[in-house]
């Protein structure tokens, strides 16, 4: 029930965690989902020295999810490294039951006995296996994936300015609907129930795509993780950017502005382009301001950064000339 209260305190929020949860479910999958087709094709390349084993045992596809591994989200933007010490001290007895749940009418693999045989060691070891896989397949494309978060969250609350707080919630996920005061979830597994929670947190995702994760609001804090707009994105031309083809493009605008008009395929900071490139954020900026008024970049405020995004001519003209070049590879 959307009460005045849920209407004042509702937030959004990311998790590295959620999105470590959501990626292992993917690879779990028989048939994952297509959109995220370039990065599986990386990260099971780069998977050596992980206990990819353990992880899937405790994080497999089905209906439910470990709550301790899609935890509340207490601040906006919380680092890995905060969520896994906080999943250090849940309790064996805790992770127990989660995997109870997770595994329910199913027989889990010995792994899950091995990992709750280890006791009070049992989080440790699992949050040092989730470590391990993070920085292999979901620390490399970390920055443009917040990138898209915080591109969806940006749409919404111009939404919510421009035509009221349940605009923000629309289209959240085919599952979610509003009538009156009431935001139904459709989840055929859940039992009917009606939830009343004292605020909300919503945590836009990339891997959740195409699922929605509930927390109830038992705890009074009804939460929703669902798929940011544009996950493609993360994953677009991630083939494709090789010197070969970027030299045409740095021929026409030179090699710097190429390689800053490349990154801007999803809304980027002149703070992280200038990390990314190794350059000062000055001299990006400069080159953002002949891109913006050439009208291939544009730009908007969120928060305290200023992002910039291609216009539809810039995309046409990346799309051009990468065509171009498979055209002349073809014809070779």
């Amino acid at each position: 029930m959307l009460s005045p209260d849920v209407l004042g305190r509702t937030r959004f929020c990311f998790s590295p965690l959620a999105e470590a949860t959501s990626s292992l479910r993917l690879l779990g999958l028989p048939r994952p989902a297509h959109v995220h087709t370039p990065w599986l094709r990386q990260a099971r390349a780069r998977l050596d020295g992980v206990d990819l084993e353990l992880l899937l045992s405790v994080v497999p596809p089905g209906r439910y999810i470990a709550s301790c591994l899609v935890p509340r989200g207490r601040i906006p933007q919380p680092s890995l490294e905060d969520q896994l010490s906080a999943l250090t001290a849940v309790t064996v007895d805790e992770l127990e039951r989660d995997l109870r749940e997770v595994w329910s009418g199913r027989t889990p693999p010995r792994q899950v006995a091995d990992l709750l045989a280890s006791g009070a060691r049992a989080t440790a070891r699992l949050a040092e296996a989730l470590w391990d896989y993070w920085d292999a397949v979901i620390r490399p494309h970390w920055p443009r994936m917040c990138a898209v978060l915080e591109d969806d969250v940006s749409r919404r609350m111009a939404a919510l300015v421009d035509h009221g707080f349940y605009a923000l919630l629309r289209d959240l996920h085919p599952e979610v609907g509003v009538e009156g005061n009431l935001l139904h979830i459709d989840k055929p597994h859940f039992a009917d129930a009606v939830y009343e929670a004292s605020e909300m947190i919503l945590t836009p995702s990339v891997f959740t795509w195409p699922d929605l994760i509930l927390e109830d609001g038992e705890t009074g804090c009804f939460g929703l993780t669902y798929a940011a707009r544009g996950i493609a994105r993360v994953w677009e031309g991630a083939d494709a950017l090789t010197p070969k083809t970027a030299e045409p493009l740095a021929t026409l605008l030179g090699r710097t502005r190429a390689a800053i008009l490349r990154r801007t395929d999803v809304p980027m900071s002149t703070t992280r382009i200038a990390r990314e490139l190794g350059q000062s954020p000055a001299s990006v900026s400069e080159h953002l301001a002949v891109l913006r008024d050439a009208g291939l970049v544009t730009s908007r405020r969120s928060g305290r950064s200023v992002l910039y995004r291609q216009t539809p001519l810039a995309e046409h003209v990346l799309r051009a000339q990468l065509g171009g070049i498979q055209d002349e590879s073809a014809g070779r």
